[in-house]
């Protein structure tokens, strides 16, 4: 399996990453732990999850994911073969959010024991927090790395200023710097990250980790026109979608699948981990027939009238 560096983290991982926001809320624990065992048995390595996973599913405090996460290490023994990623920083309760240093010292421990493992291989910023200096919270980072219980930091759903700042206080302070950005980037969703982040991310040489890699679901082809998404767990993000915009993508992504006898969501996959400076897309899986869909993604090579057309029918003004 391909492996690509992460920025200048010192991590490799390949290039789909497995999303592990359903662990707790719409996949159950036997279930998680089969997927996760195809996913790692098929050559893959990145597991992505985050502390607040999935308090906002009903009788859920947050910390579900990392905890079947942990439970799936300690059962497996896999801990060495993969790359483990969490986040910090959502709301885990009215006094347990943000990005003080004394909240990421606590909220770390909290992780670690979670996941049952010594170390976390990419910490992130899972938001970004105007109300705590950046040096704080990069003095925090540098205290764990220090320590050995953080490898490397990342920030998701930060600002294209932002994440600047943050990098310009880090080489200026000599504090640890962010190796990676996760951000909301897909077939449909181009136009801030293409605009904005995406040339910061390069100039600096971040890893870049697409989250909603398949837009909720929307771009597997499963909701189309006169379709009921508000069935899905998934609706509330669905909607947006349902325009004429998404669906000439969707027209393209079923041209392009019948070419090559695939399905949409390879195809989805394959346009984003092509994309330059991405290094994985995260994705998800609920059962084992969604799960081959991202393991044979990168095996996909689309032609590059294949790009032309999908990159058209996803133009954004």
């Amino acid at each position: 399996m391909e492996k690509r560096k992460l920025g200048h983290s010192g991590l490799e991982i390949a290039p789909i990453a497995f999303g592990g926001n359903i662990f707790g809320w719409t996949v159950d624990e036997p279930t998680s732990f089969g997927l996760l065992d195809a996913f790692v048995g098929a050559g893959f390595n990145c597991i992505d999850t985050a502390d607040v996973y999935s308090r906002w599913a009903p009788g859920n405090r947050g910390g579900e994911s990392e905890t079947i996460i942990g439970k799936w290490l300690k059962r497996s023994g896999n801990r060495e073969k993969v790359v483990i990623a969490t986040k910090v920083g959502k709301e885990m309760g009215p006094t347990a959010k943000g990005l003080s240093k004394a909240y990421v010292l606590r909220a770390v421990e909290d992780s670690l024991k979670r996941l049952q493992t010594d170390r976390i291989d990419l910490y992130q910023s899972h938001e970004d927090d105007p109300e705590t200096p950046l040096e704080e919270t990069l003095e925090a980072y540098a205290q764990l790395i220090r320590q050995g219980k953080v490898r490397a930091i990342g920030a998701s759903n930060h600002a294209a200023g932002r994440l600047s700042e943050a990098l310009e206080v880090s080489g200026r302070k000599g504090y640890p710097c962010y190796t990676s950005l996760q951000p909301l980037y897909n077939l449909y969703d181009r136009r801030e990250y293409e605009r904005e982040l995406e040339p910061v991310c390069r100039r600096e040489g971040l890893g870049v980790l697409p989250y909603f890699s398949l837009a909720s679901g929307f771009l597997t082809g499963k909701y189309r026109r006169g379709a009921d998404a508000s069935k899905s767990a998934r609706a509330r993000y669905l909607e947006r979608y349902l325009n004429d915009r998404g669906f000439h993508i969707l027209d393209a992504l079923d041209q392009v699948a019948r070419e090559h006898h695939a399905t949409p969501a390879r195809v989805a996959l394959a346009w984003l981990i092509a994309r330059p400076g991405v290094t994985a897309a995260i994705a998800s899986a609920t059962n084992m027939e969604q799960m081959n869909e991202l393991i044979r993604a990168p095996e996909l090579a689309p032609a590059p009238a294949d790009f032309e057309l999908l990159d058209s029918a996803s133009a954004y003004e």
